[in-house]
C-alpha cells in the first residue's frame, strides 16, 4: 500500500499542481437574492406580535429574538422614549439554536422539537426579575421561529438584527447572556450587565476583576448617542 502510494504521488515527493495568480474577485461571493432574503426576514421579525418576557404560553422551536424596554431606569431614557408608541428598538438581540447546532449544524434535526426559544426568553426574564432597578413588566419581547432548513438563517438574521438595531446589551454593555459558568469556572470577571444590574448569584462568584462601572456608563452613553445618530 505505501509503495502503490508512493508511485502515485511520483516517490516521496507530493503531485506538484499549477497555482493560479492571485485575484481577490475570484474569491468574493455576492448574490443580490441572498441579500434579499434577508431583508425580507427581517421585515417578517419586524412584523410579529409583541409579547411579555416571557411570553405568556409555553411552544416548541428555536429562532432569534428581540427584547424591547419602556421602562423609567435613567440609563435607558433613550428606549423608554422611542418605544413609547411603537415597538421601534431592541435592547437586545439573542438567539436559541437546535442543540448540536456550534457541532453540526444540521438543518434536518427536529428543531421544531425544542424549547430552546422559549426557555432562552424564561431564562431572560429571570436575570431581570433578581435585580433592584429593572422591573420585569417594562419588558416585551418578539421572535421568529426557523423550522427545518431555515434553522440554517439563525446566525445570519440575529447579526442583520444586531446590525440594524445596534442594542446596547449587545454592543456596549456585554453579559447580559450570560450563563452559570458552573464551579471551578469563577475566576473569570463579572460582566458588564452584571456589575449595573446585580442580582445574579452566580456572577457574585467571578473573582476577576471587572471593569469599572463608570467606564461602562461612558461606553453606554455613546452607544446611545451614536444610535440617536443614526435615527
Amino acid at each position: 500500500m505505501a509503495a502503490a502510494r508512493a508511485n502515485l504521488y511520483g516517490g516521496n515527493k507530493p503531485m506538484a499542481f499549477p497555482r493560479a495568480k492571485f485575484d481577490r474577485n475570484k474569491h468574493v461571493y455576492r448574490n443580490d437574492q441572498f441579500v434579499e432574503l434577508v431583508k425580507d426576514a427581517v421585515r417578517f421579525f419586524n412584523g410579529t406580535p409583541i409579547h411579555s418576557l416571557p411570553p405568556p404560553e409555553t411552544f416548541w422551536g428555536t429562532g432569534v429574538y428581540a427584547l424591547y424596554y419602556t421602562g423609567k431606569n435613567p440609563l435607558y431614557d433613550f428606549y423608554r422614549q422611542i418605544n413609547r408608541l411603537e415597538y421601534a428598538r431592541a435592547i437586545y438581540v439573542g438567539k436559541a439554536v437546535p442543540k448540536g447546532w456550534r457541532q453540526a449544524r444540521l438543518s434536518d434535526d427536529k428543531n421544531d422539537d425544542s424549547k430552546e426559544l422559549f426557555s432562552r426568553l424564561r431564562e431572560h426574564s429571570r436575570s431581570i426579575s433578581v435585580t433592584k432597578d429593572l422591573d420585569l413588566r417594562d419588558f416585551s419581547c418578539r421572535f421568529v421561529i426557523f423550522e427545518d432548513a431555515g434553522s440554517d438563517m439563525i446566525g445570519t438574521i440575529e447579526a442583520a438584527l444586531i446590525k440594524a438595531n445596534q442594542p446596547v446589551w449587545n454592543v456596549s454593555v456585554d453579559g447580559f447572556g450570560n450563563h452559570d459558568p458552573g464551579s471551578g469556572r469563577y475566576l473569570q470577571k463579572r460582566s458588564d450587565w452584571d456589575v449595573l444590574h446585580p442580582g445574579r448569584r452566580w456572577a457574585l462568584k467571578c473573582k476577576g476583576v471587572p471593569r469599572r462601572k463608570n467606564v461602562i456608563f461612558r461606553d453606554l452613553k455613546e452607544s446611545i448617542q451614536r444610535i440617536v445618530g443614526r435615527k
